[in-house]
């Protein structure tokens, strides 16, 4: 058996918008837990949680880190999540393995778009929650209108069990609804508090929402209802059990208070965490695939079944190397032993195994059901796959990546980087799989795509930090196309006499447009042999390769059709060759005579913001010459489907953050090509000459 028991683990998260405070939270947590002997913090970079320079440099978390503290016996994993929107796949990644959570509210702003976000993957994973209404001592903390916020944002029904002794400045304590004690704070930072009678002031309030808790309880449960209606009220105990089992169920989510900051309320939650969220037991059995067969497979949350375990997280490293972080669901895991990844049908070495504490790791000898633990130097392994018993074969699904939002071109600033840039690109995406790397074959740019611009910015410097390399983000160039609008029928002659034997070549074609995505179409109609049979794969040849190179801006030529339809030979002077540049000429001649025009290409974007920046949103596309497809409601936001040119919305996402108070969200997908309007051709063809 591990050092604790399955039914005694919990796996939690702590999830919020960027700025509630989940790092101060949890800085809290493992002080007064006994961890950490100072309590860190996150403005002065002595944070245990965010300690990658980046981090420490922006004063936010943009990697989730973990750690683990123990509570009432209690072995507690907590995973401290990124908030801010382009990092949240992040926390999308760890919510899919974690048994239970915690949201934090902000007292002062409530609910944000990325909260409810992150609360509707929790919806997706079935992760239980609680919420703790966090900065009740800040300006303008506001704790019924948090509550409020969440009741009419969150779809879901919040329960105060902790309500606040005064807020702002006043903010003194915390009044515990199921025991009715208030606990009066000293704010010496070490979370002393005395425990007393509620202050007279309070205690209305403190009944009203005891009544509510209770009500809310009595409907969680049957036979707490009976109870309830006999007696019209319930025992300490019995609420107690209720809150547990409406946490369970997601009946409803119980809102506790506080201030991470000054370590007011945080012994409380621990209390709670341990009480109302599940251990991997409670979460129950784990659903996978046979990698062969493909038949169900169920692993249970016990020590005595076969291994497995999700990787979840993968931090690369060019001095200690990688370092693969796994939740367990079934058996156990020993160092010095092998696994079996069914993902890349390959077998791992098992070296040493470690207990993530922030940026430090300590070894263990052994891994049980529902631990939390990181292995590293394994060679094939990256995240999202399954690890285990090599017997008995399983396949978990891992979440689908976030697409990307936004790209931009690398070019590096020494030539000789160019190398080293691609080896460290692929540990970085090792680590991070929202990243995209691919190449334009048009504009010839090496394109790194991200979920923001900050995201590719942080990619940046860690590529010069970690792997010395130094690149520039520069806007990519749009890959614009040329096609043609009329038909024509022209000939294309080519003939060379040089002396010895000569080359001749004679075609003739009509071209005429296609509609748009058809491509390229080429057909043969010559009879009679005017062109032989050898020679006709050559005119196709020596149109395609023309084609690359249209003659409004260089760009490739698309969706049009081209018929052989006459020509001429020689019997000593015709070669391949000849009726490669006779259909390449031709081509170049029909282009000029079939009215070229100028397409781009279109994105069809889904825009999440609150209800109260829609119209601004909407007017703002309009004038980047978008078309809103249409606008479906949501709780508190609307979702607004739109297509717009690419070249409007190149570096959209610092651009909505700022218009939506960083509320707002997107995906963007390309659609299809369309004609550029003609007003805005000629000055946009001008634009690209300058630009060459």
């Amino acid at each position: 058996m591990g050092k604790y028991d399955t039914t005694k683990i919990r796996n939690l998260g702590i999830v919020a918008h960027g700025g509630a405070g989940k790092t101060s939270l949890v800085e809290a947590i493992l002080f007064d837990t006994g961890m950490v002997d100072r309590l860190g913090r996150v403005d002065d970079g002595t944070s245990n949680m965010d300690f990658e320079p980046e981090e420490i440099k922006r004063g936010i978390t943009l990697s989730s880190s973990l750690h683990h503290c123990e509570w009432q016996d209690h072995s507690l994993h907590i995973v401290d999540t990124p908030g801010f929107s382009n990092f949240l796949h992040d926390t999308r990644n760890c919510l899919r393995i974690l048994g239970g959570s915690v949201v934090i509210v902000s007292a002062i702003s409530g609910v944000k778009a990325q909260t409810q976000k992150i609360w509707d993957w929790c919806d997706e994973f079935e992760v239980p929650r609680i919420a703790f209404v966090n900065k009740m001592d800040r300006e303008r903390a506001d704790f019924l209108r948090a509550v409020d916020d969440m009741a009419k944002t969150l779809g879901n029904r919040p329960v105060v069990v902790v309500m606040p002794i005064g807020a702002e400045a006043d903010f003194r304590g915390i009044i515990d609804l199921v025991r009715m004690r208030a606990r009066l704070f000293q704010f010496d930072e070490k979370g002393t508090y005395e425990e007393g009678d509620i202050p007279a002031e309070y205690l209305d309030e403190a009944q009203r929402l005891r009544a509510e808790m209770i009500e809310a309880v009595a409907d969680a449960d049957d036979e707490l209802m009976e109870k309830y209606l006999e007696n019209e009220t319930l025992s300490e105990e019995d609420i107690l059990r209720g809150l547990r089992e409406g946490t369970l169920t997601g009946t409803f989510t119980p809102v506790l208070c506080g201030s991470a900051t000054a370590n007011i309320g945080i012994r409380q939650l621990l209390d709670y965490i341990v009480h109302c969220l599940p251990s991997p037991i409670e979460k129950g059995e784990q659903h996978g695939k046979h990698p062969v067969t493909g038949a169900d497979e169920v692993r249970q949350p016990s020590e005595e079944g076969p291994f497995s375990a999700m990787v979840f997280k993968t931090i690369s490293d060019p001095y200690t190397g990688k370092l693969t972080l796994l939740r367990v669901y079934s058996g156990s895991l020993k160092s010095d032993s092998s696994v079996y990844n069914p993902n890349k049908d390959v077998t791992e070495r098992v070296g040493q195994i470690f207990e993530m504490e922030g940026k430090k790791q300590k070894p263990i000898a052994l891994a049980v059901a529902g631990d939390i633990v990181a292995i590293p130097k394994l060679k094939s392994t990256v995240t999202g796959d399954t690890l285990c018993d090599a017997a008995h074969p399983v396949i978990f699904e891992s979440p689908m990546p976030l697409k990307p939002v936004i790209s931009f071109a690398l070019q590096t600033k020494s030539k000789g980087d160019e190398d080293k840039l691609s080896l460290a690109l692929h540990k970085l995406i090792e680590e991070d799989p929202t990243l995209q790397l691919s190449r334009d074959e048009d504009t010839r740019e090496m394109i790194l795509s991200g979920m923001g611009q900050v995201h590719l910015e942080v990619a940046v410097e860690k590529l010069k930090r970690k792997f010395g390399v130094e690149v520039e983000l520069k806007e990519p160039k749009v890959p614009y196309r040329e096609t043609i609008s009329a038909r024509t029928k022209v000939q294309g002659k080519y003939k060379k006499q040089s002396g010895g034997r000569g080359q001749f070549g004679d075609v003739w074609i009509e071209m005429e447009p296609l509609p748009r995505s058809a491509g390229y179409e080429f057909v043969d109609k010559v009879v009679g042999g005017v062109v032989p049979r050898q020679y006709i794969p050559a005119v196709d040849k020596g149109i395609q390769e023309a084609s690359s190179h249209g003659i409004l801006a260089g760009y490739p030529v698309v969706d049009f059709r081209v018929t052989l339809v006459d020509g001429s030979h020689h019997s000593v002077d015709s070669s391949e060759m000849a009726f490669k540049v006779a259909g390449s000429l031709a081509f170049k001649k029909a282009l000029e005579a079939c009215k070229p025009v100028l397409l781009e290409p279109m994105m069809v974007m889904e825009i999440t913001v609150p209800d109260d920046c829609m119209g601004d949103v909407i007017g703002d596309m309009n004038s980047r010459r978008g078309k809103v497809l249409g606008v479906e409601p949501k709780a508190g936001s609307q979702m607004i489907r739109v297509q717009v040119p690419m070249a409007e919305v190149l570096r959209y996402a610092p651009e909505l953050r700022s218009m939506t108070s960083d509320r707002g969200m997107f995906t963007m997908e390309f659609s299809h090509y369309e004609e550029v309007p003609p007003h805005l051709t000629s000055k946009l063809l001008n634009e690209l000459k300058k630009a060459e």
